[in-house]
């Protein structure tokens, strides 16, 4: 009887789960309000041809909900992610746009995120570092507007539709950093000292020896 009842649980537990997922399958982007955010992300460096460094070049991002917003009642968060262009994408399934969210892999890259306060309607700015992790690659910048149950409901980007315009070239960091450049040095220096010491007392245990 025991064992039915185990049955049954497990079973319960995963018809549970399923419909957990399924609900979450069913959150399409092509169902969030388009251009419900008005967002720009201004380089630190302008001019044709330019690419930013990971580690060191800034966006000064700035968004605000647009006035014809129509799920802003319903904004409880703002989160800003940095997104890979199409020409980013090709050839690289890690990085494919897909219409389901939970598989979507082309804003992978977190900037920032806060509370909605509604009663703020001016613009608000801040200042992003590309961070060191950033891959080289084509990007530009999507808000994302959230629910109560942190759900997506709405978003505006600094691209257009088809993400073709005021894109920004990212060069990720290569080589080694001057850190480990310095850490390496140090332990090598270290470890030609500690060799010294070590034939050194040999040396003196050997005299030792041999004047007994």
């Amino acid at each position: 009887m025991a064992v039915y009842k185990i049955l049954f649980a497990s079973l319960l537990i995963c018809l549970l789960i399923q419909s957990s997922h399924g609900a979450t399958k069913e959150r399409l982007f092509s169902d969030l309000e388009k251009s419900a955010l008005e967002v720009t992300a201004t380089p630190s460096r302008v001019g044709e041809g330019v690419v930013f460094a990971a580690g060191i070049d800034k966006l000064s991002i700035t968004w605000k909900v647009s006035s014809t917003a129509a799920k802003e009642p319903e904004f409880k968060a703002i989160k800003v992610k940095l997104c890979y262009a199409p020409a980013s994408q090709v050839d690289r399934p890690w990085r494919k746009t897909e219409n389901e969210l939970f598989k979507d892999k082309s804003c992978p890259h977190k900037i920032s995120s806060w509370s909605y306060d509604p009663s703020v309607k001016t613009s608000q700015s801040f200042d992003y570092t590309l961070k060191r992790d950033i891959p080289t690659g084509t990007y530009f910048v999507r808000a994302y507007a959230v629910d109560g149950k942190d759900h997506e409901i709405a978003f505006g980007q600094s691209t257009n539709e088809d993400k073709t315009t005021n894109l920004f070239s990212v060069q990720a960091i290569s080589g080694r950093h001057k850190s480990l450049d310095i850490a390496s040095v140090c332990f090598s220096v270290f470890s030609v000292l500690a060799l010294l010491v070590f034939f050194v007392n040999e040396k003196r245990k050997a005299k030792i020896e041999q004047s007994k």
